[in-house]
């Protein structure tokens, strides 16, 4: 893992489905790995049930835009020879790319096929409330596009107990308990990292399958293919986990009047287990619209990406909605007014050391990262969701008599550090100061040139 490593979910809900963005992926990488992007969450590139579907609708794993199935050659996102493209460029430019795994069920099944059914209470599936009887359901998969290439229920005991019992999430279950099921979906773990050279997975709904399954399956493909599997729920502790709990704390904090600052991380997996979680302030399942939607005020995005890009805690995720922007009926612009990428980049460049926090007022707090050996220069950072706001800190003797400015180019006067390593360091009002010194190394890079029309590229 490279130093201070960003991850970029690379996708939003409402992406056009004109089959064009593995290839707008590709023109944006070199200028994302330039301002500190080192691995890219990608969607669900299998063939989908319809060719506007986003790949959560997973027909054929094996497909990849690949066969004329489903309404196309193209998935949404596009051809397969479009994601070899992207990933051949990627491991040229050192990005890892890691795909997002739809394993709990298929849709757009081919053909409807006999099966035993029961009806089971709505809010306790384990309460069955009809005898058993025969329907015709879909639940045939015959792949006709694809035919022979790359090979051709009772409840699960080790689901998640909502609501009696998460085995069923929607469409056709895919059955764990039968052997050929398990190997097959094992090597298409393995085949695909070969296929695309992926760095590792995201696991959607993985409280929707067996969980003896997950761990199986992640130990497979850790032994045979990659290091890394991302998931959005807790199990046993060995994989990268998703920290939800701050999204509803960036809520509740944007939208309380003179809300404490200091309760940001009270609660969640960041603090709790700083190694294991992945930070995020939004993504496709919270973005305006779908199905959590934890409304985070625009002022507020540019503070919570500050806390999870520049402390010494969790692995940053970044939402591709924040960067471009969200299409859509109700479309969106970039957040955090375009400074994102300066953020990003100070992180890459500054946010190493020690983290020292300055947490006397419940409105303004400040941060100091001392550096280390290799990355020597230091950051401070001050934050307000009141009015503007000054803290007096300690970034070390070492640095006496620097004069440190403002990164993001909001306050322009700089700051001289004391003969005893102390500083008056200011923010605006709502917003986030992030504080270097004027002649540090990558100082001229800021502000950083960065293209967020996306979709103008392709």
């Amino acid at each position: 893992m490279p130093d201070n490593a960003t991850l970029l979910q690379g996708f939003e809900w409402n992406v056009p489905a004109d089959g064009k963005h593995w290839k707008r992926l590709l023109h944006a990488l070199p200028v994302l790995k330039e301002c500190g992007i080192d691995n890219i969450w990608l969607p669900p590139g299998c063939k989908a049930s319809s060719p506007e579907g986003n790949g959560y609708d997973v027909y054929d794993l094996y497909d990849l835009g690949e066969f004329d199935q489903k309404g196309g050659v193209g998935t949404k996102w596009g051809t397969k020879d479009d994601l070899i493209a992207l990933s051949q460029k990627a491991q040229e430019l050192g990005v890892g790319l890691y795909w997002d795994a739809v394993l709990n069920h298929k849709a757009g099944a081919d053909k409807k096929e006999k099966a035993d059914a029961v009806e089971v209470d709505e809010n306790d599936r384990n309460t069955e409330v009809s005898d058993s009887y025969q329907i015709n359901a879909w639940l045939g998969f015959d792949f006709p596009g694809r035919g022979d290439k790359y090979k051709n229920k009772g409840w699960s005991e080790t689901v998640d107990d909502e609501q009696g019992n998460a085995d069923f999430m929607m469409f056709a279950d895919v059955d764990y308990s039968h052997p050929e099921v398990e190997e097959d979906v094992k090597n298409w773990g393995t085949w695909i990292v070969k296929e695309v050279g992926l760095q590792g997975f995201r696991l959607d709904a993985v409280q929707h399958f067996s969980e003896r399954f997950t761990n199986d399956w992640v130990e497979h493909v850790r032994k045979k293919t990659v290091k890394e599997v991302f998931m959005l729920d807790k199990m046993n502790h060995r994989f990268s986990l998703f920290d939800a709990p701050p999204l509803y704390n960036f809520s509740r904090l944007s939208t309380t009047e003179d809300a404490d600052l200091r309760t940001v991380f009270d609660n969640t997996l960041v603090k709790a287990e700083p190694v294991n979680a992945v930070t995020v302030v939004m993504n496709h399942d919270t973005q305006p619209g779908q199905t959590m939607d934890p409304k985070v005020e625009g002022f507020f995005k540019l503070l919570a990406y500050a806390l999870i890009l520049l402390q010494d805690a969790g692995y940053p995720c970044l939402f591709y909605g924040d960067l471009y922007g969200i299409s859509g009926d109700n479309p969106e612009p970039p957040s955090c007014g375009n400074k994102l990428p300066d953020m990003v980049l100070a992180r890459k460049l500054y946010a190493y050391g020690q983290q020292d926090e300055y947490l006397d007022q419940p409105t303004c707090i400040g941060f100091v990262r001392r550096g280390n050996e290799e990355h020597h220069a230091g950051l401070a950072w001050v934050m307000s969701n009141a009015g503007p706001g000054e803290i007096r800190m300690a970034v070390g003797e070492m640095h006496a008599g620097q004069v440190w400015t403002d990164v993001l180019g909001w306050q322009q006067e700089g700051v001289e550090i004391d003969e005893e390593g102390y500083g008056l360091f200011k923010c605006p009002g709502t917003s986030v100061s992030i504080w270097v010194r004027k002649d540090a190394k990558g100082r001229d890079r800021f502000p950083v040139q960065f293209d967020h029309e996306i979709y103008k590229s392709c």
